[in-house]
């Protein structure tokens, strides 16, 4: 079984990648479990440069095959904000209810249907050989009034899905990831590891 290392420290997001590549011939080992606890800067102005950067730098630490994910929300009435900036939207040190606050206080008394969102997650790969590549999953959605449902992480409270009639956070794990941003990049980023 071939190993992937997975350039994150985001506990929430091992296990998505853990549970949506469940079932292939790859294990997914996060970068601290083989000891790597460097926070890499991310330079970029895409979620693509972002991934690439982080999936470079683990990738010449350990000469494996890296994996690495940006993601974040794009909220159409602020112009695609937070964006690159999701993880940081609330300054540094920011909880998840501190990021969903701030959200919901620049959205204060606008119409729901003028609070359009989607999640974007690019995901590249590089290889020992220098190689890589990239793929980019979105879901689109409404940006609702309260936070709802518990699981999930981040923004999912938040992020209303129309056609389910819930919120990312209110979806079972399985359900969602078939319509996620993240699993839709990591299955495309598997279809390409496959061939």
């Amino acid at each position: 079984m071939k190993k992937i290392i997975a350039a994150t420290k985001n506990k929430g997001k091992i296990k998505e990648i853990q549970e949506i590549l469940a079932g292939l011939s790859f294990k997914v080992v996060s970068m601290e479990e083989i000891g790597i606890s460097k926070d890499i800067e991310e330079y970029g102005s895409t979620f693509e440069e972002n991934a690439l950067i982080k999936a470079e730098e683990v990738g010449k630490l350990t000469g494996e095959i890296v994996l690495a994910d940006d993601s974040g929300l794009e909220v159409d009435f602020l112009n695609g904000a937070p964006g690159i900036y999701s993880a940081r939207f609330a300054g540094e040190d920011a909880t998840d209810e501190d990021k969903n606050n701030m959200l919901l206080k620049l959205l204060e008394n606008v119409p729901f249907e003028k609070r359009g969102a989607r999640f974007v997650c690019a995901i590249a790969v590089v290889f020992p050989n220098g190689d890589n590549f990239s793929v980019r999953g979105t879901c689109e959605g409404y940006i609702g009034n309260k936070p709802e449902g518990s699981n999930g992480f981040g923004y999912d409270p938040l992020f209303f899905m129309p056609e389910y009639n819930m919120t990312t956070a209110q979806m079972d794990c399985e359900e969602k990831h078939k319509i996620s941003h993240r699993g839709k990049a990591l299955r495309l980023m598997a279809q390409r590891l496959k061939g």
